[in-house]
């Protein structure tokens, strides 16, 4: 191995990418900030509690696999992959529910529920959500868009598909029933899009958990990260952890390596960044590009936030879900004050309870659980989010979720934790607090966004939520595979 690489952060997108290029014969070194990998997917081990602090959906194994068959390797040897049914259960505040799963007979008896003319209409939806799979993620999903050319390239896919309409909007001119709406529409929630505003080309994602379900990995998302580790580490890989990165180094116009915040000093023929953007550009390179650059980023539309409640509670909740969305009692009303930068007194929720599938998360009798709300990043919203607001935030969390799904759920607590738009921002460096980056809109999608090579540092790459396409596990899985292939070709 002569050549030597250095990926800056061991989130999904940087181990992705490292265990891409060790397998090509690279020698690379992975730097971590934290005392942990996974980035997003960090974890928590409480009270005999296990914690995800996510992402905890899992969609499109194979594009994980494909990690392990580069070195001749499977997947199932090092992570349980479990499949989730139903997909979420969705509840409204009527008590209405909706199992929503790849099941054909059961999906279209739960339509029927809502409304039987939606049938027809979500059969048409399909077909436009499989159009927009095979233009957007199987042609453009792992495609590194560099110039503009090649964005007018794709143009005459995205304007057959309409995506400058928005996913609500062409889900709406298909079905009627407002709730169905909701449960076609609420997934760009998932990767930092609002459902009113992000192309409908996001569509794409109802394909993606039909064709491929949806998985959870035994032990937690933490353990399909360890597992990541374990590979890259096979190959030959280093990973350094609790060592933040204080500088990418240059020299003209290349990058020459990192000087960490301990004092370690890596050399590289290539560098790549998983953090965040603006942490990445302003604070970490050394080069005038980087203000140049910041300058550019901070004038962007940058996604929500999240506030998430841990919780362990005494019990075994048969009746919740896997995966719940609690839909509040507004939907356009509550995206715009998210987007806009209130923070309202509903909320709508994610409820996720991984110890209904796995009971090693959770001691015997017991069940690990988190609710997530999303909402205004701090650069529109200013709340005490370390403070008494905080608190009783998560104390209204907790109440919707007792009386919506777990009756007598307070009661029952062992051991709770919140997570707030602030702890985003020191703990992974996020601007604003964002919790994907970028806000996935057209104008900020494929060219662009940040691409995953810089236009003037030629061996500066980037790969994550702020690359294209963009937040989820698929995506930044993605962005690696662009991102890995530029920097093999060069």
């Amino acid at each position: 191995m002569t050549r030597r690489a250095i990926v800056i952060g061991a989130g999904f997108g940087g181990l992705a990418l490292a265990i891409r290029l060790q397998s090509a014969g690279i020698a690379t070194t992975v730097v971590e900030a934290r005392d942990k990998p996974g980035g997003r997917a960090y974890h928590w081990r409480r009270d005999g509690f296990t914690f995800d602090a996510g992402p905890t959906v899992i969609t499109d194994p194979p594009c994980l696999n494909e990690l392990w068959a580069l070195s001749g390797q499977d997947m199932a040897a090092d992570v349980d992959l479990v499949p989730v049914t139903p997909f979420y259960r969705l509840n409204w505040p009527d008590g209405t529910n909706f199992d929503y799963s790849n099941d054909e007979a059961a999906l279209r008896a739960e339509i029927a529920k809502l409304d039987p003319a939606d049938i027809a209409g979500y059969e048409r939806f399909l077909d436009y959500s499989r159009g927009v799979y095979d233009e957007g993620y199987v042609k453009l999903g792992s495609v590194a868009f560099l110039d503009f050319a090649a964005m007018l390239r794709a143009a005459p896919a995205l304007a057959k598909y309409q995506a400058w309409r928005s996913v609500y909007s062409i889900v709406s001119s298909y079905v009627k029933d407002e709730r169905l709406r909701q449960a076609l529409s609420f997934h760009t929630l998932l990767v930092g899009g609002n459902p009113m505003t992000t192309s409908s080309i996001y569509a794409l994602i109802h394909t993606i958990e039909k064709d491929g379900g949806v998985w959870f990995a035994r032990g937690g998302t933490n353990a399909l990260v360890a597992a990541m580790v374990r590979l890259f580490e096979r190959l030959g890989g280093v990973l350094r952890l609790g060592d933040p990165v204080a500088r990418i180094e240059t020299q003209g116009d290349r990058a020459t390596g990192v000087v960490t915040a301990g004092g370690w000093q890596g050399a590289a023929d290539m560098v790549a960044c998983n953090g965040d953007l603006m942490h990445s550009y302003r604070d970490l390179l050394d080069h005038s590009r980087g203000a140049k650059v910041a300058k550019s980023l901070a004038r962007k539309r940058w996604s929500p936030s999240l506030f998430v409640v841990h919780f362990g509670a005494k019990g075994d909740y048969p009746d919740v879900a896997h995966h719940s969305i609690l839909f509040g009692p507004r939907y356009k009303g509550l995206l715009d004050d998210i987007y806009g930068g209130r923070v309202p007194d509903d909320f709508s929720l994610y409820l996720h309870h991984p110890s209904i599938t796995d009971p090693g998360m959770a001691p015997p009798g017991h069940s690990t659980f988190y609710a997530l709300a999303p909402v205004a990043h701090l650069g529109k919203a200013k709340a005490d989010w370390d403070g008494d607001f905080g608190a009783r935030f998560a104390d209204a969390i907790l109440d919707e979720v007792e009386r919506r799904v777990a009756p007598g759920l307070r009661a029952n607590l062992v051991t709770r934790f919140h997570y707030t738009p602030a702890d985003f921002g020191r703990d992974l460096s996020a601007h604003l607090g964002s919790a994907f980056s970028l806000e996935p809109v057209l104008w900020q999608s494929a060219w662009f966004r940040a691409h995953n090579r810089d236009d003037m540092i030629s061996n500066l790459y980037f790969v994550g939520a702020g690359t294209h396409p963009g937040a989820g596990i698929p995506g930044v899985v993605g962005s690696a595979k662009a991102t890995a292939q530029l920097m093999l070709a060069d």
